[in-house]
């Protein structure tokens, strides 16, 4: 046989052999492994697009703070007018305050009083206020920057235990956690600029479980430090995610919302500013990871409902719905809770 009868032959066998092989390919995959159980098996969130129903008049800014008191209603904290908007779950703007008090807003709170807390990283202080307002208390010292026993330096979070003392993260400006008694006496002060235990870079929120150990986001370390109430540092959860909120549920799970683990790159002033995507953990008092939910991040100026961008703080209502505060995206949302 000449070569070239050869070569034309193994040509037809190859033709064959390529007509084959997609033949098999083609073919459905067996019956047998089909259907799969179209049921869902995890937690999961779904974005109420139509709350809340925020008249045009009430604008958001950057908007770091939400907290939902005991009547289920949902407390918005914005770099806006006013600062404090209040929402029924359903959505109805119901009041707000604020304007003349609040700088910055940074975070929310409430004690076991029903007493609201509010954070303003501007104004170095932390307002105890009624539900109306009215300012109870101030902690810190109004317009001036300061590290001892009555100034902050742009504090970030609050607590207050059950026995009522009061815990500051202390914050941009220092890197501290800060105690006071019930009566808003000084008591102690601890914590340092680094990277070791006990140490902080960037603390920026703060919670205390049932067991009164304290929990604390240490953001641009990525990890949560975990504290007794004289400081002693017990415990570190690194490389879960860079913290920017931790809060704690009536059964002890700790809430913490951020993006994943990143390393500083060469135009960060804060690690993860902008974060790569967008998180929502909860864990055990152990650290052990119970529940992840991821959601897309929103592009500057363009985000749509259901996306995050710079998500920056949570609470949850009595049915399990999620709300979260993000700052580029200067908008408060609200997540159904899905199982």
């Amino acid at each position: 046989m000449k070569e070239g009868s050869v070569l034309a032959g193994c040509g037809v066998w190859m033709l064959l052999w390529v007509e084959i092989c997609l033949a098999e390919q083609a073919k459905p995959i067996p019956s047998s492994l089909r259907p799969y159980p179209r049921q869902n098996m995890t937690i999961w969130y779904e974005v109420d697009p139509a709350w809340p129903n925020r008249a045009p008049e009430l604008a958001w800014g950057q908007t770091p703070g939400v907290a939902v008191d005991s009547k289920n209603r949902v407390w918005v904290f914005t770099r806006s007018k006013p600062p404090v908007q209040v929402y029924d779950v359903s959505g109805k703007y119901l009041f707000g305050w604020g304007e003349e008090l609040i700088k910055s807003a940074h975070q929310i709170r409430f004690d076991r009083q029903g007493h609201v807390w509010l954070v303003d990283v501007g104004n170095h202080a932390v307002f105890q206020c009624t539900q109306e307002g009215k300012v109870l208390r101030i902690l810190g010292t109004p317009g001036q920057p300061g590290e001892d026993q009555t100034h902050f330096n742009q504090p970030t979070d609050v607590v207050i235990t059950p026995k009522g003392d009061i815990f500051v993260t202390d914050g941009y400006g220092n890197s501290r956690v800060v105690h006071f008694d019930a009566q808003g006496q000084f008591v102690k002060a601890w914590g340092k600029l680094g990277t070791g235990p006990g140490e902080f870079s960037l603390v920026h929120s703060i919670d205390v479980d049932s067991q009164g150990r304290l929990y604390v986001a240490d953001r641009n370390n990525v990890r949560i430090q975990v504290f007794d109430q004289d400081g002693k540092f017990l415990a570190e959860w690194r490389n879960l995610l860079v913290p920017w909120t931790v809060r704690i549920d009536q059964k002890d799970r700790i809430w913490t919302c951020g993006s994943s683990p990143m390393v500083w790159r060469p135009e960060d002033e804060v690690l993860g500013c902008p974060p790569k995507d967008q998180l929502v953990m909860c864990l055990d008092t152990t650290g052990k990871l119970l529940q992840l939910w991821t959601f897309p991040k929103g592009e500057d100026g363009k985000e749509k409902p259901g996306e995050l961008n710079w998500v920056h703080s949570l609470a949850w209502d009595s049915q399990g719905n999620l709300y979260l505060v993000d700052i580029i995206g200067q908008r408060a949302q609200k997540f159904l809770r899905r199982e």
